[in-house]
């Protein structure tokens, strides 16, 4: 991992190159939508683009079993900017942070995909596991986001250490 560091929800920054000991999953996402406000307009013809919220929500409803099958962490990451990032994980009751990427540095750093939609750059929805400091697999593309976290706690249970 390059070392990327951005705000959180929780924390003021965070380092992306310093996650701790263990695998940690950092899923990455487009955008999620706000209360009231519109969403980009043809965003539900862009293939990949719907679906964020119910992605967060199957990475909160099964944080336990995550933890279980060996994630150290669990980070959801936008291009969003920190205060969105508050609002959704306080709407969702999200048990773990959220960090914003406004400047899409680890885009930059790792060559990552991204779209434009509303005239905003977008990650496309990808997902890493990380360990000790490196990517140890990519989950990409990603359909469907709201099934996604069963593929995350698979791939976690057949690649088990310890």
């Amino acid at each position: 991992m390059p070392h990327v560091v951005l705000p959180s929800t929780a924390r003021d920054e965070l380092a992306l190159d310093r996650l701790g000991a263990g695998r940690t999953v950092l899923y990455i996402y487009p955008m999620t939508g706000e209360p009231g406000v519109d969403l980009p307009d043809g965003w539900n013809q862009i293939p990949g683009a719907r679906g964020c919220t119910p992605e967060a929500c199957g990475f909160r409803d099964h944080y336990a079993e995550l933890r279980a099958a060996g994630a150290a962490g669990v980070y959801g990451l936008s291009s969003q900017t920190t205060e969105h990032q508050a609002e959704l994980a306080e709407r969702l009751a999200l048990p773990f942070e959220a960090l914003s990427d406004t400047g899409h540095e680890l885009a930059r750093a790792l060559d990552l995909p991204t779209f434009t939609a509303g005239g905003e750059r977008l990650y496309k929805r990808l997902t890493l596991i990380v360990s000790g400091g490196r990517i140890e697999h990519a989950f990409y593309p990603i359909f469907p986001p709201d099934e996604h976290v069963a593929q995350v706690l698979d791939w976690l249970s057949a690649h088990a250490t310890g």
